[in-house]
């Protein structure tokens, strides 16, 4: 691939990560809250991380596109993106973070300066606008079907080692789900690959290099992985070995392939949070309706002796994609904000919204609601709620004081208030619009109904007065 002219922008942000170190004070890094672990806080204060963005490495950006993708997101209130250090050539605008040679080869060896540029530019302007990147480091996707053949680590590529050396195959055309790829066999307790490790160690050092100066990044080891555990493990210890020596704090966690959270594959981060310090339970969103709820809330009591945020960097669904309509995206994000997650993103097209008109509403009307009732002092509690069918509506709330009804389409509910008295305000968010739409003043003390002003989907906020 040729290397291309670099702008400005990308100039200037490479000599002040040469020269400057941003600020990591551990109380101001992107951390559990202290004071309810299953959400984050940053800058020393609890944070409800939100997100829609239209890519899954969007440091590959040039800075003409990724600048103005994230003022779109600061304006409406995301704060959280995903970043897969994917090389891809998806759009055209990829490049491969190796040196290529003038015989038209890749040397390992030698970096490509534009690559890790584009990742520090990334970096900074995430950082300026306080949004929490959750680097993922590792995506199959990259090493199999048609991406593996012009890859740099395929040995025909590079003048590093032959196939014969590596143990890679020339092509590798099943899904990566088969796990057929050596590259992700390559650790001292898997296969003990030492032509290929210490390529990979050396690129995590790299990413490394940039990413601990800043303290606004999570770390997840694959993309909804199905390999093996021992490499999940190696490469988190890896990571935490390299953090502690710069004297830094990392917080790491894997995300499993398995749609199924209950299964065991996912017991791998719930049962050991001295490792993983959260866990990302994206593909909960191929599932639908109750069974996307029920998942979600046995997570949630399975590691309620150790809570830890449950982040969903990706939530599936697009009309005309391949994982669920628009409405099940708009359905999954807002079961699992109202269920309790850390973190809650809305995919990139075709297979979820991106930054859209549609899931830009969604992230303006959780902000708006966040104004009334914090999440991270609700919690969910559909025992409270009466004639209620399945995946009809769900509830979170402070017992007492706030209580939040998404309702999925339209429906009616009761809502148990004989406990509580005295008087709130009711106000109704149209989802698909982001606004409030009406509001009235109602008393507990009773089982109040409640009924949106119209199908689809729609919040019911009550506010103690």
């Amino acid at each position: 691939m040729k290397k291309t002219g670099l702008s400005v922008a990308f100039a200037l942000v490479f000599l002040l990560n040469t020269f400057s170190q941003p600020s990591s004070r551990s109380d101001n890094r992107i951390q559990p809250w202290s004071k309810n672990p299953r959400f984050w806080q940053y800058n020393g204060k609890p944070v409800m991380l939100l997100g829609a963005s239209s890519d899954d490495n969007l440091f590959q950006w040039p800075a003409a596109m990724l600048v103005p993708h994230l003022d779109s997101m600061k304006a409406i209130g995301a704060n959280y993106v995903r970043n897969t250090m994917s090389d891809r050539v998806d759009r055209g605008i990829e490049i491969y973070p190796y040196k290529r040679l003038e015989n038209g080869k890749y040397d390992l060896n030698q970096w490509n300066d534009e690559y890790w540029q584009r990742f520090a530019f990334f970096l900074e302007e995430t950082k300026k606008r306080d949004i929490i990147v959750q680097i993922e480091v590792w995506d199959r996707f990259d090493h199999s079907r048609e991406h593996w053949l012009p890859h740099p680590y395929n040995p025909a590529n590079n003048v590093n080692y032959s196939y014969e050396a590596s143990g890679f195959s020339p092509a590798y055309p099943d899904h990566p789900g088969q796990n057929k790829q050596p590259f992700f066999f390559t650790t001292p307790a898997q296969r003990n690959n030492q032509v290929l490790l210490p390529f990979q160690q050396r690129f995590v050092e790299k990413m490394l290099s940039y990413s601990l100066k800043y303290n606004h990044v999570l770390y997840c080891m694959d993309n909804e992985t199905s390999g093996e555990e021992a490499w999940a493990v190696y490469w988190a210890g890896f990571i935490k070995e390299k953090a502690d020596k710069s004297g830094t704090k990392v917080y790491l966690t894997e995300m499993w392939d398995n749609w199924n959270l209950t299964s065991e594959h996912h017991r791998r981060t719930f049962d050991h949070p001295e490792r993983f310090a959260f866990c990302d339970i994206s593909q909960n969103n191929q599932q639908k309706g109750q069974v996307h709820w029920d998942n979600f809330q046995w997570v949630r009591e399975y590691i309620a002796a150790s809570p830890r945020p449950l982040n969903t960097v990706k939530t599936y669904g697009a009309d005309g994609g391949s994982h669920g309509s628009t409405k099940d995206a708009l359905e999954r994000w807002w079961r699992h904000v109202i269920g309790g997650v850390a973190s809650a993103r809305f995919h990139r097209p075709t297979s979820g919204l991106g930054l859209s008109e549609l899931s830009a509403a969604s992230v303006k009307a959780a902000r708006a609601v966040e104004k009334l009732a914090k999440f991270w002092e609700l919690q969910p509690g559909n025992d409270l709620l009466t004639d209620r069918q399945d995946n009809e509506a769900y509830l979170t709330c402070q017992p007492g004081e706030a209580y939040i009804v998404f309702f999925t389409n339209g429906g009616e509910v009761g809502l148990d208030l004989s406990k509580t008295k005295g008087n709130f305000r009711l106000k109704w968010m149209n989802i698909r619009e982001g606004e409030w739409k009406t509001e009235s003043r109602i008393s507990g003390g009773r089982v109040i109904p409640l009924e949106p002003p119209g199908s689809l989907e729609w919040l019911a906020v009550l506010i103690k007065e």
